[in-house]
This record gives C-alpha cells, sequence and structure tokens, in this order.
C-alpha cells in the first residue's frame, strides 16, 4: 500500500480533491485525525472511566464480600467458643443440682430415721408407762377383791390400812416371781 501511496506522488498525478483515487483516503485519513481528539473526549473517555469504575466497584464489593465472610467466620467461631461455655456451664449446673438433690434426699431421709426413731421410743415409752397403769389398776383391783373376798370367808370387815398394805405386797410378790 506504501508503494502505490508514494508511486503516485512521485509520477506528480496525485489530484487531493479526487476521491476516487488516493485523495479520498487523504481525506479519510484527514477527517479521522481530527476527530479521534472528540471522540477520545466525547466517547472513550466516558467508556473508559465507567470501565474503571465498574472494575473499582466490583474490588470494593470483593473486599467487603471477602471482609464480610472473615467477619461472619469470626461471629461464628465466637459463637461455637459461647456454645462451648454455655453447654459446660449447663453440665456444671446440672452437676451441681444434682449433688444438692443428692445432700437434701440424704437429709430428709435422716431426718425421717430420727423422726421414727424418736416416735417408736415415745411410742414404746407410752405403751410401758400405760403397761404399768394398767398393771397397777390391776393390782388394785385384785387388792379389793382379795380383802373383799377375805372380808366374806373370815366374816368380818377386812380393810384396815395395814391389811390392805399386806394384801398389795403379796400382789406385788406374786407379780414379779411370775415375770
Amino acid at each position: 500500500m506504501y508503494a502505490t501511496i508514494v508511486l503516485p506522488l512521485a509520477s506528480g498525478d496525485f489530484d487531493p480533491l479526487d476521491v476516487g483515487g488516493l485523495g479520498g483516503f487523504v481525506w479519510t485519513l484527514l477527517i479521522f485525525v481530527l476527530a479521534l481528539p472528540f471522540m477520545w473526549k466525547v466517547v472513550f473517555a466516558p467508556i473508559t472511566a465507567a470501565l474503571y469504575e465498574r472494575d473499582e466497584k466490583a474490588s470494593e464489593a470483593i473486599t467487603a464480600a471477602e471482609r464480610a465472610s472473615a467477619e461472619a467466620e469470626k461471629a461464628r467461631a465466637q459463637v461455637e467458643v459461647a456454645l462451648g461455655e454455655a453447654q459446660t456451664e449447663a453440665a456444671s449446673l446440672m452437676s451441681q443440682a444434682r449433688e444438692r438433690a443428692e445432700v437434701r434426699e440424704r437429709d430428709i431421709v435422716d431426718s425421717a430415721k430420727r423422726e421414727a426413731g424418736a416416735m417408736i421410743e415415745s411410742a414404746r415409752t407410752a405403751i410401758q408407762a400405760e403397761q404399768e397403769k394398767a398393771l397397777s389398776a390391776i393390782r388394785s383391783e385384785v387388792v379389793d377383791l382379795s380383802l373383799h373376798a377375805a372380808s366374806k370367808v373370815i366374816g368380818r370387815n377386812v380393810g384396815g390400812e395395814d391389811d390392805r398394805k399386806l394384801v398389795s405386797e403379796l400382789v406385788a410378790s406374786s407379780g414379779k416371781s411370775n415375770s
């Protein structure tokens, strides 16, 4: 192509106004060179700026996503640590509650045993007191019956204080020898 441009220039047949020949090429080149700054300013500059802006936003989005991912990972780790601590604390509280329940159970059982023992001892004491009271009443009745029977057998009134004391001693001694 350079040969076709240079050859006509050397021959002197070059007509810059001839659109059909080499003149059309020159005019096209001249118009392109003159329009290039305008196209650069009006068309290419906004496209280039938009592309840079898009790249910048994509970089910011990637950085923000990486930062959010790191923060999420950090938060997940903190939640796992907190969950582990909560589980440990729950296990500790359950253990303490179990120990307190066992101590309380032992206290209740011991208290119930002491109360039952006291009640049994109280009942034994009451039974023995009632038994003594009943024996005393029976002895008194036996003395009265014996004195009454003796009065009937002898035919005279046997009931003086000495007679009553003598019969009481006899009944008491016969009750001890039978036991």
